[in-house]
């Protein structure tokens, strides 16, 4: 009996601090997900780096401009015969050099490269974008299949708490029985085997509660530093056309849309390639200052130059070994490989989509059955315990019909989230997730 009372104030502290606990719907969730999920903001840092690689500063296209400074000495011993015969001899003649210059380079043409490596870093920025977009739906699915675990949990919860409830009725009244000679000793015994029974799944239940609650809350980001409930009801869309689905698959998977972006950064990188064929012409420019001291032999003993200097200078590799044939053919076997790939993740999505079309109304059905089956093991519970009341039915018979009416009430719950999560998987293949509204 002692063990009995701990279990009923540990439960009913437990129901207490539930009614007070904050609702979490499913929004909410995902606005604090898009927020504070890891995953999403190591994937929006990476696509912060891909627009960083397509920006100008990294397309080749604005020129490089560089200064050099330099100064030497030097100290020589010198012996010197100049041209009208004379001739002189220094000991530790003394000369430096200096300069500083500012030199500009400028690609005028380089056959095209850098024009498509600039378009292929665009299209890549655009892939990131796709990328993000793939790791945002898998978060909010893996978001909805752990929010509507703790939904199913938390309705499991209610059902076994009425269970309990509906136990410890029992209990009272096969005491009352007993003590008025109505009842047998076996009675109330099984009574208080089925109450702990109650007791310990109940127990079991909410602890898997808190299992799954911080199962979402790291989905979350941890953010949430409180008790919070989740909703339970649910909204199918019963409207959605699969022919439509299928279409909006063709045109929105982000699979099939990353592909696509992959094919049109190998045909880039193909044409970048083919700029090996032709010449490269660039800019050259400087300005600079040059200041000379000369020892004793020099004809000159200070001279200080500057200016600006210019030039054109073209370049055309007309034959490389080959390795930009081999660069340009293997590029296009590449994109040739995507095309197929394409080709075989269409097959592979259909099939994927049709399965998740069959088994989202297959669900959906059973859920639709066990709604019904609900209220069959309903009415039967309800008499056999109006039956049990009136001792036109044994205590064997109520368990039995009490378990029929449990059982049908997970099964149900059970069905309902399942059809919801088989629901979401057809939207997530047809690309349609992230635009449903709750």
């Amino acid at each position: 009996m002692k063990i009995r009372k701990i279990i009923i104030v540990f439960l009913s502290f437990y129901i207490n601090s539930v009614t007070a606990q904050k609702i979490v719907t499913v929004s909410e969730a995902i606005e604090l997900a898009l927020e504070n999920n890891y995953g999403i903001k190591i994937i929006s840092n990476t696509k912060k780096i891909a627009k960083n690689n397509a920006s100008i500063l990294n397309s080749g296209y604005l020129p490089t401009v560089t200064s050099s400074s330099g100064a030497t000495f030097n100290k020589d011993n010198i012996e010197a015969e100049f041209a009208n015969g004379e001739s002189t001899q220094l000991n530790g003649a003394k000369s430096s050099r200096y300069n500083a210059s500012i030199n500009l380079n400028y690609t005028l043409f380089d056959g095209l490269g850098r024009y498509y490596n600039y378009k292929r870093l665009k299209e890549t920025y655009k892939l990131s974008e796709l990328q993000a977009r793939e790791t945002i739906e898998n978060t909010i699915a893996q978001l909805y299949a752990v929010y509507y675990n703790v939904a199913q949990v938390s309705e499991s919860v209610d059902v076994l708490e009425r269970t309990l409830a509906i136990s410890k009725d029992r209990i009272k009244r096969a005491n009352y029985q007993f003590e008025y000679g109505q009842g047998t000793m076996l009675d109330v015994l099984n009574a208080q085997v089925d109450v702990n029974n109650d007791s310990i799944n109940l127990i079991n239940a909410k602890q898997q509660l808190v299992n799954t609650k911080r199962d979402l809350n790291v989905v979350l980001g941890n953010v949430i530093t409180s008790e919070f409930n989740v909703e339970t009801s649910i909204d199918f869309k019963l409207d959605v056309d699969q022919n439509e689905l299928i279409n909006k698959m063709k045109s929105n998977n982000v699979t099939l849309l990353q592909l696509d972006k992959n094919m049109m950064i190998n045909e880039f990188i193909i044409k970048a390639n083919k700029s090996g064929y032709l010449p490269s012409i660039g800019l050259t420019g400087a300005y600079g200052w040059n200041k000379g001291n000369n020892n004793a032999a020099s004809f000159v003993a200070v001279s200080t130059n500057t200016g600006l200097s210019g030039g054109l200078n073209l370049s055309w590799n007309l034959f490389d070994g080959g390795s930009t044939a081999t660069r340009v053919n293997n590029a296009k076997i590449d994109l040739e490989n995507k095309a197929l790939e394409k080709e075989s993740k269409i097959i592979d999505i259909e099939r994927n989509f049709n399965n998740a079309w069959d088994d989202y109304q297959n669900k959906l059905t059973i859920f639709q059955v066990q709604e019904n089956n609900i209220l069959t093991s309903k009415n039967n519970f309800t008499r056999t315990q109006e039956k049990y009341k009136l001792g036109q039915a044994t205590s064997i018979e109520f368990r039995q019909a009490q378990l029929n009416f449990i059982n049908s009430e997970l099964n149900r719950n059970q069905a309902k989230y399942a059809a919801k999560i088989a629901e979401l998987s057809m939207l997530q293949i047809s690309g349609e997730l992230l635009n449903i509204q709750f």
